[in-house]
């Protein structure tokens, strides 16, 4: 999930995907929270899952995949 996040993320932000890092934080990135709502919108179409995040501490891209990763399996 982690390479589908970062693959994601350089294609959006338009950088390249060598710059993001599994320990990489959103917030070095540039990508604020309106980025990430549009892409957990995506990721949840894309995977026909639900991913409630209102109450997660989720700040790097490798938490992110964990917590995707707990919801698909």
């Amino acid at each position: 999930m982690y390479e589908k996040l970062a693959a994601y993320a350089a294609k959006q932000l338009e950088i390249d995907i060598s710059e993001i890092r599994p320990d990489s934080t959103f917030e070095s990135l540039g990508i604020d929270s309106l980025d990430i709502v549009e892409m957990v919108m995506d990721l949840e179409s894309e995977l026909g899952i639900e991913l409630e995040m209102e109450n997660e501490k989720i700040t790097t891209f490798q938490e992110l995949a964990d917590f995707i990763d707990s919801k698909i399996n």
